[in-house]
Formats: structure tokens, C-alpha cells, sequence
């Protein structure tokens, strides 16, 4: 089971890279027939779709790493039982609202198929099409969270430091 969800959160981490690297391209396309004086017409919302869907795919795997911002003031206070309750209490909330994000991410994708709304530009995309990126990231993000809190549940949960936690001036 660890192997898959950590390639399901790595898998996540490169199709967010791709997805960057399709607002390059599109960008570089729009840019390049600006110039040329060609019409790239509807582009920019396909490069804001990408962004959006480098986004929420990226989620899990930054969350992961620790890479995530983090208050840790009063958490780096506390020791033994008192850290762990705090972890568990912040991972329970976190994994809730995660929960909630992806299910009305998810909601959304179904309305908007059901509802055939298409978006307002030029190109009139249907909306559920760039949405699932979103619901896709947001229920990986929610898995994350899960793993989180059932790892701390079971004392195996080692928090990841992020480079600028370990940093310490």
C-alpha cells in the first residue's frame, strides 16, 4: 500500500509538472503568434486551465515533503503527548477540510457536466473538462491527509522538514 500512494502522489507531482510545462508552451505560443501577427485566440484560458490544474495536482506531494506552509510556534513549544495531540487534532481538521474540498470539487465537475456550462470565452470549453484536474488533485490531497493522520494514529508518522525548516538561523 505505501508504494502506491507514493507513486500516486509522485504521479500526481508530474502530471502537475506537465501541466506547467503546458502553460510554457502556450504561453511561448501566444507570445510568438503576437508577434507574428497570427491569432492565438482562447489560448490563454487553456494556459489558466493548466495553471490552475499544476495547482491542485500539486497539492499531495508538496504536503508530503513539508512543503506546505506551516505555523510551528506553539507546536515546537510542546513535547511527548501534548505535540502529538496537537498533530493529531490539526491533522483531523486538515484531513476534514480536505475531505469537504473534494467533495465539492467533485460536486462541481457533475454540475457542470450536467449542466453542459461551457466557459465564456471564445473557445467555449466545457467546464467539467479543466474542473477535473481540480477534483482529481483535491481527492489526492484528501488521500494525503488520510495517510497523514492514520500514520500518526499508528506512531510511524515522521513529519517531513522542508529545506526551510531545517535552515535555523
Amino acid at each position: 500500500m505505501r508504494k502506491f500512494l507514493d507513486g500516486l502522489y509522485t504521479g500526481s507531482s508530474w502530471l502537475a509538472g506537465l501541466g506547467m510545462i503546458g502553460v510554457l508552451l502556450m504561453v511561448s505560443y501566444s507570445i510568438v503568434g503576437r508577434l507574428a501577427g497570427f491569432p492565438v485566440g482562447g489560448i490563454d484560458a487553456y494556459a489558466g486551465y493548466l495553471m490552475a490544474g499544476a495547482g491542485f495536482l500539486a497539492l499531495a506531494s508538496t504536503l508530503k515533503k513539508g512543503e506546505h506552509i506551516r505555523v510551528t510556534l506553539v507546536l515546537g513549544m510542546l513535547k511527548g503527548a501534548k505535540r502529538r495531540g496537537l498533530e493529531l487534532v490539526a491533522l483531523s481538521i486538515a484531513t476534514a477540510l480536505s475531505g469537504f474540498l473534494a467533495l465539492y470539487s467533485a460536486r462541481l465537475v457533475w454540475q457542470s457536466w450536467a449542466y453542459q456550462d461551457i466557459s465564456t470565452g471564445i473557445d467555449a470549453t466545457p467546464l467539467w473538462i479543466p474542473q477535473i484536474s481540480m477534483a482529481l488533485g483535491t481527492l489526492i490531497f484528501f488521500i494525503a491527509f488520510l495517510d497523514e493522520l492514520w500514520l500518526e494514529l499508528l506512531g510511524k508518522r515522521v513529519p517531513a522538514q522542508s529545506a526551510e525548516e531545517s535552515h535555523h538561523e
